[in-house]
Formats: structure tokens, sequence, C-alpha cells
């Protein structure tokens, strides 16, 4: 009988052990899978001066700036989808813009004064690169149009 009642034992303690494993398997997943998801909502953008006030360090880097488009400096070729504008972090100095070079359909929104969220690489040539995805490049109209159409700003 002591034979019968150490196998039963040891037949429970297998048996907590590998529900206990699975339980602590099943919170690590849980548990990394929310980290991982606050983290790449959280992602915030540099502005234009942010991002040269990191210099060299950020260079290669997939990094998320923000800035006002400059109208005189878009440039779209349709036969290759390459378009190019600068950013700047206010219209009143544009003294150091920065040149924004994207892959693919123009947006109806890109035009003088739009914000500009931008997904991308900032390259060594001074240029930033932004990533081929649609949505790497938002554009938001510029507010004096917002002011103009509220109706159409709010949807």
């Amino acid at each position: 009988m002591t034979e019968a009642v150490l196998e039963g034992t040891q037949t429970h303690n297998t048996s907590r052990t590998k529900f206990l494993v699975g339980g602590l398997i099943i919170l690590v997943a849980v548990g990394y899978l929310i980290v991982s998801s606050f983290g790449s909502s959280a992602q915030y953008f540099l502005t234009v001066a942010e991002l040269r006030g990191k210099g060299a360090s950020i260079v290669g880097d997939d990094v998320r700036i923000s800035g006002i488009v400059v109208g005189d400096s878009i440039m779209y070729d349709s036969q290759t989808l390459r378009l190019e504008f600068s950013v700047v972090d206010n219209l009143e100095d544009q003294s150091n813009p920065l040149h924004v070079i994207y892959y693919g359909p123009k947006p109806d929104l890109m035009q003088h004064e739009a914000q500009a969220i931008i997904e991308g690489v900032w390259n060594q040539d001074g240029a930033f690169y932004a990533h081929d995805r649609a949505d790497s490049l938002l554009l938001k109209c510029p507010t004096r149009y917002e002011e103009e159409f509220p109706e159409q700003a709010e949807g």
C-alpha cells in the first residue's frame, strides 16, 4: 500500500509541475504581448530640430518625425512614384529644412503647410528616406483649411 501511495503522489506532483510550467509559459507570453503592444503604440515622433540634435547617433535608425511641408519643395515623378519634399518645424524659419524622399502614390493632402508624420531612416547624405509603406507618410490638412471648413476637419 505504501508503494501505491508513493506512485499516486509522484503522479500528482508530475501533473502539478506540468500545470505550473504550462501556466508560467502562458503568463510570460501574455506579458510579452502586452509589453510589445505598448511599445509599438507608444512610439512618438521627433521634430526636425530634435532629429538634427541627435546627430550621427540616430543615422540609420528607424524613427518617426513630424514637420510642416514646404509647398515649393514638392516634386513628384509619376513614372517612378518618387515624391520629394522638405519639412520644417515652423514656416517662419525655413533655414534648415529636412529633405524627405518617399516612394509611392502622391497623397491627396500633399500640399503647402500640411502637417506630416513620416516613418523612415535618416541617411548619412542628410536626406530622410520614408519607408515604402502606405502608412509611413501621414498628412493632415493645414490648420487654416480646418478653420475655413470645420465640418470637413472633424471627419
